[in-house]
């Protein structure tokens, strides 16, 4: 974000050569303004995010690390997730996903099935 921020600051800053001749209008250093103060109100913020990546990013990277493989798995029981409905929260508690009517048979892939060179 502080990197659009400062873009679009540059960018506004950027006149053209003939506008130099003239002076910046109103609204150029009106837009200026806008945007410096942007990028100030935002820099906060905007360390503040950076600081909680750099925490959470190990944590976030290692759940990925043990995530991957059962995703995998998942979606080997599973094919297009077009062919499905969206979940639907039971009575009891439980969710059902259901096949859509119109999907195609499914047919999984075969683990042991030999590959052709």
């Amino acid at each position: 974000m502080k990197k659009i921020a400062l873009a679009c600051l540059i960018a506004t800053l950027a006149a053209p050569v003939s506008a130099e001749d003239e002076g910046t209008s109103l609204m150029e250093e009106g837009m200026q303004m806008i945007l410096r103060g942007l990028v100030q109100e935002m820099e906060p913020a905007i360390d503040d995010i950076q600081s909680m990546m750099k925490e959470f990013g190990p944590a976030m990277d290692e759940f990925a690390d043990e995530l991957g493989p059962v995703l995998a798995e998942l979606l080997k029981k599973a094919d297009s997730l077009t062919h499905y409905e969206s979940p639907e929260l039971l009575p009891n508690g439980d969710i059902i996903i259901r096949r859509q009517p119109d999907a195609p048979p499914f047919e999984p892939d075969d683990e042991n099935k030999e590959i052709e060179l």
